[in-house]
């Protein structure tokens, strides 16, 4: 029996690592905030595309390079959010402070 090998697509065309992290190339928008709106908002290529001023196919190599690092990327997202909420509760004044 034989097996298909999916092809390999180099999305390097696309994809740029900007501090560690995967964004559209020339652009600075990290591939997780398309995957987040996509997921959270169900919105299609196109709506994605026009939302962020991108054309389809960055938005496809974004999704398609989401989907190949999920794990990694869900966990860069969450350990960003951790971090997040560890500045905001440091440094947000508390009751009676100037």
């Amino acid at each position: 029996m034989n097996t298909i090998t999916p092809e390999k697509i180099d999305l390097s065309k696309y994809i740029e690592m900007h501090n560690n992290r995967p964004s559209i190339r020339g652009r600075r928008l990290p591939v997780i905030f398309v995957a987040a709106a996509e997921h959270e908002n169900q919105l299609s290529i196109a709506e994605l595309a026009y939302q962020f001023t991108l054309s389809e196919e960055q938005v496809l190599a974004a999704l398609l390079y989401y989907r190949e690092h999920k794990a990694l990327l869900d966990a860069q997202d969450a350990e960003d959010a951790r971090q997040s909420q560890e500045l905001h509760q440091r440094y947000t004044n508390k009751p009676g402070q100037v």
